[in-house]
């Protein structure tokens, strides 16, 4: 017979609880997403991940959003989120509001290995408009000071590759809200032109839009485009136990082939995309640093136009 003694027992008894202590501490977690799309769609695509994270984790999972990107980018820098699926310029806002105190795990993966896409600058198929020096002294809308391809990466290469400021180029420059907002305004003509995303010609922001029936097809089209634009990052707060951020990066991980059907409506799959999401690959904070420092040159910018 094979005896055991009383201090392995016990190292067997603790172990489990070690394993999963993370739990104690977090019976709820929360996860912000940004606001590139109205609520209810936000919500109703993100509920299948929901659903999984907690069946995975043991653990209550709730979403949690904001009006604007600066009301998640505040909810992490203030301990009141956990986790958030951030942008390229909104991670690097995180991570200069909490001096580095977040850490990117996850980023988009396509069919064809890319982990990128672009920023977009769009306008009325009938205005007249065809290229960015067309829209001089017209007015153009931005997402919102905390989007990738809303604002800092066409903002950046406006001045830096085309030569275009945009404060002085167009006649008013605003911010719409959101990337939907944006491009309803354009179809409204509120504004003649906006800056979103997308992922390529038949898979981005106002393609969505016409596939739910926002707007009608054939209304928006492009002027111009970025270069690729690394994905956005699910990022952690770096003061949550270790084992909890890998825990929940390895579920979110697992996602896609777990649940196939949910992570279609999550991902807004569809037939017709040639490069469809496929999942998810890891990243660190090198991998968006040229992000931290575009958004430090466009500060820069603005503090010495203001001056």
């Amino acid at each position: 017979m094979r005896f055991i003694t009383a201090t392995a027992l016990a190292a067997l008894i603790a172990t489990p609880a070690l394993a999963q202590g993370w739990k104690d501490d977090y019976q709820v977690l929360k996860f912000g997403i940004l606001s590139g799309e109205n609520e209810q769609d936000r919500l109703m695509r993100n509920e299948p991940l929901r659903v999984y994270l907690e069946d995975q984790l043991g653990v209550e999972v709730e979403i949690f959003t904001a009006g604007n990107y600066d009301g998640v980018i505040q909810a992490i820098a203030a301990d009141q989120i956990e986790i958030a699926r951030l942008g390229s310029s909104s991670y690097a806002a995180a991570y200069t509001a909490t001096d580095g105190g977040v850490v990117p795990t996850l980023t988009t993966l396509r069919k064809d290995g890319s982990t990128g896409y672009y920023s977009v600058v769009v306008t009325r198929c009938d205005s007249g408009i065809e290229t960015l020096e067309d829209a001089a002294g017209k007015v153009h809308a931005f997402a919102d000071p905390d989007s990738t391809s809303g604002y800092a990466v066409p903002y950046f290469n406006m001045i830096q590759r085309e030569g275009i400021v945009p404060e002085e180029h167009f006649g008013t420059v605003t911010f719409s809200g959101s990337h939907e907002a944006g491009v309803t305004g354009v179809v409204n003509g509120v504004f003649d032109t906006a800056a979103t995303y997308q992922d390529n010609d038949t898979s981005g922001i106002y393609q969505r839009m016409e596939e739910k029936g926002m707007i009608e097809p054939g209304l928006v089209c492009k002027i111009w485009e970025s270069p690729e634009i690394t994905s956005g990052p699910w990022t952690f707060r770096k003061n949550l136990p270790e084992q909890l951020i890998e825990d929940v990066t390895a579920a979110i991980e697992s996602f896609p082939a777990a649940d196939p059907e949910g992570y279609a409506l999550y991902s807004s799959f569809t037939e017709d995309d040639p490069n469809p999401e496929v999942g998810f690959t890891r990243v660190d904070s090198d991998r968006y640093q040229w992000i931290v420092d575009m958004r430090a040159w466009i500060r820069d910018q603005r503090r010495s136009a203001g001056s």
